[in-house]
């Protein structure tokens, strides 16, 4: 399968963004005080996170992204910034002095993550109503919109959000957060993964069962398809009277960390340049298989996905 080329390709990614920081170190021995390890730290790294990561990802892939998101007035704010800056990625970070910008941070030992320890706190109302604002104003220069949803009251809007860009024609992904999806209502495609999938709909027997819970949720609130990301089950997409599921790719797995954020950014620019389901399922499920084989917070990027593409035979099974 050959990609197409995505330089033309305009995504907005809004959502929960943060700063992934991470301490690498050696443990060579347990702290006198308590039965924990000390990790004697040798270096840093920083990384977008979150939708930020979203963006990341899409903008790897060869596509234009801008990102709409909220930041303290901290340094890890602007550092988020500038990180977006490298990266190329058109960033409007909307400052709240009210509140500190979420980072998670993950100390690593021996290749290890011993510990993750999360700043967050939720954004003020005025500061979300001048995000929705911007993107109503923003939303007519894209071809698709992703809403990336990780709980921390960055989309309180979402449900008027979803409302105006598909009045404005555009595709919506949404990776969902919480036990209750209504907010999403009227989205193209919703992303959860298993586990969050069983939290909205309970658990299922067999795969006859999710695909009749999926199709259950799926007419509850309103969207064409849901795409359940299963780990080592693969992906399955729900859409109306057909199934598409795709196996997982054969590869050694060294972190799930970010890997919903791949899958998204990866079906959102297929979806913008309006593949079929069964090809753009392909492609994610493929991108995902490179970033699970990374540490951390990682983007599969487009010369990855290509040579991985040319190594897979992994045919889709149509329901």
């Amino acid at each position: 399968m050959n990609l197409a080329d995505f330089s033309g390709t305009r995504l907005l990614v809004v959502g929960d963004a943060m700063l992934d920081r991470y301490w690498f170190g050696d443990v060579s021995r347990i702290s006198p005080e308590a039965p924990v390890p000390i990790v004697k730290v040798e270096r840093s790294e920083e990384r977008p996170g979150g939708a930020a990561n979203v963006a990341r990802n899409i903008a790897a892939l060869g596509a234009r992204v801008s990102l709409l998101s909220l930041v303290g007035d901290d340094e890890p704010g602007r550092k988020l910034k500038a990180l977006m800056g490298d990266g190329g990625i058109d960033a409007e970070l909307i400052v709240d002095k009210t509140v500190a910008t979420t980072v998670k941070l993950r100390v690593i030992g021996r290749q290890q993550q011993l510990l993750r320890i999360d700043f967050e706190a939720p954004p003020s109302n005025d500061v979300l109503l001048a995000k929705l604002s911007e993107f109503e104003r923003r939303v007519p220069e894209f071809d698709a919109v992703v809403f990336s949803d990780y709980g921390k009251g960055g989309l309180k809007h979402v449900s008027e959000m979803i409302l105006l860009a598909r009045a404005a024609g555009k595709p919506v992904l949404v990776d969902p957060k919480g036990g209750d999806y209504s907010a999403y209502s009227g989205a193209t495609v919703i992303t959860p993964n298993r586990a969050e999938m069983r939290e909205v709909v309970g658990r299922w027997d067999d795969d006859a069962g999710l695909e009749r819970k999926a199709a259950e949720l799926r007419g509850r609130i309103g969207v064409e398809a849901i795409l359940v990301t299963r780990s080592e089950e693969g992906m399955s997409l729900f859409l109306d009277g057909a199934t598409i599921h795709e196996k997982a790719v054969a590869r050694e797995v060294y972190d799930v960390s970010g890997a919903g954020d791949t899958v998204i950014a990866a079906l959102a620019i297929m979806l913008a340049g309006k593949s079929a389901w069964a090809d753009a399922l392909r492609i994610a499920n493929v991108a995902a298989g490179i970033v699970v084989g990374k540490l951390g917070t990682a983007v599969a990027s487009r010369e990855e996905l290509e040579a991985a593409l040319a190594g897979v035979s992994n045919p889709t099974d149509r329901r």
